[in-house]
Order: C-alpha cells, then structure tokens, then sequence
C-alpha cells in the first residue's frame, strides 16, 4: 500500500469535517486498476448511513470540500457514491524522491530469542528462531524503536547436575572435553539418569550445589559455558546474526533472584504447597484431564525450575531493562508455558498491563518426507551443517561466473536463501526444508531478489550519476514507483504484527515489477529526460531492495 494514502485519508477526513461537521477514519482500497494508483473510498455511503442523506448528495459535497489537486486527478463519483481517486504521475515521482523516514518512538522493546542450549550443539530447531528474531530487531530498530537483544541460553538446571554428576563418577576432567564430547557426555548421563535412581538423586543434589555457588560444580559448569558460547559464535557468524556475546543472558543469570520470585509469590498468596513443590494454580488453566495445571515455581528437592526463571527474567526485563514490550520469538510448543507466565507475572504485578509480552511462534522445520527434519539415521541435524551444505549448493550454481568473489557471493546466497525460505512463509506455518528449491534464481526465493539488486547495480554503474525520477508516462513506471512508495508502510507493519512474511512479500512484489519494467521501459537506450527519470527509478529500487533484504539480514551482492 503507497505511502501517500495516509495524506489521502487525512485530506478525505478534513473534507467531511468541513462539510458535515462530522470526523471519520476513512477507508481507502484498491480499485479496478490498483498498479495504476487508482482508490477508492466509501466515505459518503458511511455518511449518508449515518446522517440518512443521500450517498451521492453526500459525495458531491465531500469532492467540492477535497483539496486533493497536488496528489490526485479531479476525483470522480461512481456508483450509489463512491469517490475514485486516481494518483497523479508527478505524486508517486515525489514520493519516491523523498521516502518517508522514521524518528525515534521513544519505546524500548526487549527481543528474547535463538535460546541455544550449552553443551549441545545447535541444530535445526535453533534456525527459525535466529532468524526470525534477527529479521525482527532488525526491522524494529529501523522503525524507530529502541531494542535490546536478549539471548536466553540454557545454562541452568537438572542436565548439569546430570553431566557434572557424571563426569566425577566417570573421573574425567572437563576441560578436556569439547563441545562435540560435551554432547556425547550430555547423552550418557541423560541415559544414566533415566535408568538408576541412586544416580538421578546424587544428580538432583549436584543441581542444587550449582545453585548454591559450590565452587567445584561451578568451575566444571563454567567450562561448559565457555565451550559452547565459543562454538555458539562461529554459528552465528556464518549465519550472520546480529547476536553477540553481550547479548547472552543465560538462566544462571537469574539465580541470585529465585529466592525472591517465590518469597514474593508466597507473600501474595499466589503459591500452593503441591507434593513438596511451591506451584501457582492460575484460573482457566486446565489439563485434558480437568485438573488444574500448575506453575512449578520451586521443586521439591529445593531447585527451581524453568518457569521461575522465565518469572525473574520478565521482573528484570520491565524494572531493570525498561522495557515499553516484551517479545519472545520461540517455537509454538511454548505457547500454553508463556500464556501461564505472562498471566502469573501480570498477576503478582511484575508485568504492568501497559507493557505488551508477545510470544512470536513459528512452526517446524520438516524435510521432503513431510516430518520434522531429522538426519538419515534419525538424529538431529547441526545447524551448522545444514548452513554449510546451502553454501556448497550456491556456490555450485556460481560456477564459470565472471568478476564474480565466487566464495563470498556463495556464502551470501546460500545463507541468504535459508533465511529467506524460513522468513517468507507465514512463521506459523510448517515448512519444508528444499534445498533446490531455495537456492533457484527464479520464483520468491531470495537469490531471485538478490539477483534482482545484482543487475540494477550492474546497470547504474554503466549508467553514470544518478539524478531524480521527474516522469512516470509507462504504466510499468508507474507501478514500480506505487510499490516503492510502500516501504516504509511495510516496514511499520512488520514491526507491528510481527510478521516478517510480509517484507519478503512486499519486495518479491518489488522485484516482479522491476522485472515487468525491464521489458517495457529501456533505459540505457533511451535518451534525455525519460533515461534520467528512469535511471532514478533504478536507483530507487535498488535502495529498497537493499535495505529491505539487510532488514531480513540477507546480504544483497553487488555482482552475482
């Protein structure tokens, strides 16, 4: 949707205003020939209802009270009293000339998102995450909002207690293990734990000494973490996330304020003794079987769990971080957990009901037989892997290119064709992880759009200096200048439905039409002000095609 039909619904508003005394929030929508600039309004049908007036009557007297002439023809009135407006050449030339910008909203947003687990590599399950809560700050920040990154690793609770338990029973010292031998390690005391009571209960125990600061676990601890965040980088530096170490605020990082979550929920009277466990039963929370579900605040053995944690982390991200809104970007199996956490933290005030808390949840990742995507022998597939084997497939097709960086333009494409296949779907849909079909030059895939600013940026270096668009004569103009103009829209509204299939919607759109216009409109060849004008248009859309694929953290190569 153009940009200027936000000035288009104040004007129409301001008219009937001045000619009924009335305020209305107008509707405009696309009428018969929308890529032409062409809308329509059904002002004076909701007036006439209203008022018990005639539509048309109504009609005539808002186009006499429009003053509209520097953005549109002279208005028509059609049918029982709808207003047409058509947008005038020179309108998209201006607006493209001078695309919106975004100020400052003065609003702090906390992202919590990728949340990798230590001493397990990451896998595919960790791909939707990272990448769509990059895509999101990233769009957040250029709309004008203040954003802090928040990486909630795992690195607390009873899988430590389990592997340090299992580590001095085995008698191996952890600094001899990498994060490949910490996982390895991860497996043989998950499968201890499940089959010897004696050792699930030393277990349990060493969890608690962790929590309690005991300097020998937290020393075999702290390898743990220092292993994985290492190998947790270079996955995020392939994958070219904006994450970075200062981001990371794992669920250690919480400890110290557990005690004080259950002290203050027991002071509200909001905690119930359950089997020895501390749990918060919430109105309307119900298992299959009727029974109310619980909150696990504390455990019985005098740990806490996850949630309690998730209660000190929201506590800490409204009062310590300031936050205006909180946004959780994790998979849809969560969402009975956060909607049982947000409703406790509102409920012990923690979470004012000014600040929002968003779960943004996305589906799964599936392979070609249709099942949550998993290895030849049934394992998990490292991320990393999978990252590596979308570089190869790129770098394949690149092959006898010319004044092509073939391993950087590999890299770029093939991460980029992950990340757009992830990103352009509806995040809470499933989807199928196709390699072939990520990385083709052809259809709504992000080498497409990466090959789109490729050649625009071919073409402006043969075309010389840029000037500014002065004429739209081409319908194919005209409707590649309209789409351009919707940018900015666009953007707002990613940034406030949190949807990021909607940037990559808008910019194959872009992309499409630039295509069209490629076959109608020459514009090296052609001569004087339609080839300035035209070059400007290039340059135009090479500017959105940038910013818009940086935006989905998508590199746009100059040469493909």
């Amino acid at each position: 949707m153009s940009a200027v039909l936000p000035v288009l619904s104040t004007r129409l508003s301001a008219a009937a205003a001045a000619a009924f005394g009335t305020s209305y929030d107008p509707e405009l929508r696309s009428s018969t020939k929308p890529e032409f600039g062409h809308y329509q309004s059904n002002l004076a049908l909701r007036i006439g209802n209203a008022l018990g007036l005639s539509p048309r009557d109504v009609a005539a007297r808002l186009v006499a009270a429009l003053r509209i002439e520097d953005l549109c023809r002279t208005p028509e009135i059609a049918g029982p009293g709808f207003i047409n407006l058509t947008l005038l050449p020179e309108t998209l030339a201006k607006a493209v000339n001078e695309p919106e910008s975004f100020t400052s909203k003065g609003q702090r947003v906390v992202v919590d998102y990728s949340q990798p687990n230590v001493a397990k590599q990451m896998h595919v399950g960790h791909l939707r995450s990272t990448v769509i809560g990059d895509a999101l700050c990233n769009v957040l920040e250029f709309a004008g909002y203040d954003v802090v990154r928040q990486n909630h690793v795992g690195d607390w609770g009873t899988q430590y207690g389990m592997m340090i338990e299992q580590l001095l029973e085995e008698g191996i010292a952890a600094e001899s293990l990498d994060l490949e031998g910490l996982q390895r390690l991860y497996e043989r005391s998950r499968k201890h734990f499940d089959a010897d009571g004696t050792f699930a209960g030393k277990a349990r125990l060493r969890v608690v000494a962790l929590q309690s600061g005991d300097p020998e676990t937290r020393a075999m601890w702290r390898h743990m973490v220092d292993v994985s965040l290492d190998d947790f980088d270079k996955v995020y530096e392939l994958l070219g996330s904006n994450l970075e170490r200062a981001d990371v605020v794992g669920e250690s990082a919480y400890n110290d304020d557990l005690p004080r979550v259950v002290a203050e929920l027991e002071q509200q009277a909001l905690l119930t003794e359950s089997d020895g466990a501390m749990c918060a039963f919430l109105p309307g929370f119900l298992g299959r079987d009727g029974d109310p579900l619980p909150v696990i605040v504390r455990k019985s053995d005098g740990g806490f769990g996850y949630s309690a944690t998730d209660l000190a982390a929201v506590r800490h991200r409204v009062s310590t971080l300031h936050a205006d809104r909180i946004v959780y970007v994790v998979d849809h199996r969560q969402a009975l957990h956060f909607d049982m956490i947000f409703t406790l933290a509102r409920t012990a005030g923690w979470l004012p009901t000014t600040v929002p808390a968003e779960h943004v949840s996305f589906g799964t990742v599936l392979g070609p037989n249709g099942k949550p995507f998993k290895t030849r022998e049934g394992g998990t597939v490292k991320l990393v892997d999978l990252l590596e084997s979308a570089v190869a497939r790129a770098d394949a097709l690149l092959a006898g290119r010319e004044g092509v960086d073939r391993a950087a333009t590999a890299r770029a494409v093939g991460i980029g064709a992950v990340k757009y296949a992830d990103l352009s779907s509806d995040r809470g849909n499933d989807y199928v992880f196709d390699l072939d079909r990520m990385v083709a030059m052809t259809g709504n895939t992000g080498p497409y759009l990466q090959y789109a600013h490729a050649r625009l940026t071919r073409l402006l270096s043969k075309a010389g200096a840029t000037g500014e668009l002065t004429e739209l004569k081409d319908p194919a103009e005209q409707r590649l200048a309209l789409l351009l103009t919707g940018f900015a829209a666009t953007v707002e509204q990613v940034a406030e439905t949190l949807q990021p299939h909607r940037l990559c919607t808008y910019l194959y759109d872009v992309a499409s039409a630039l295509s069209s216009f490629y076959e109608q409109c020459p514009v090296l060849s052609s001569e004087g002000a339609t080839r300035a004008s035209r070059i400007a248009l290039c340059a135009a859309t090479r500017k959105v095609l940038q910013d818009g694929l940086g935006l989905l953290g998508i590199e746009a190569p100059d040469a493909m």
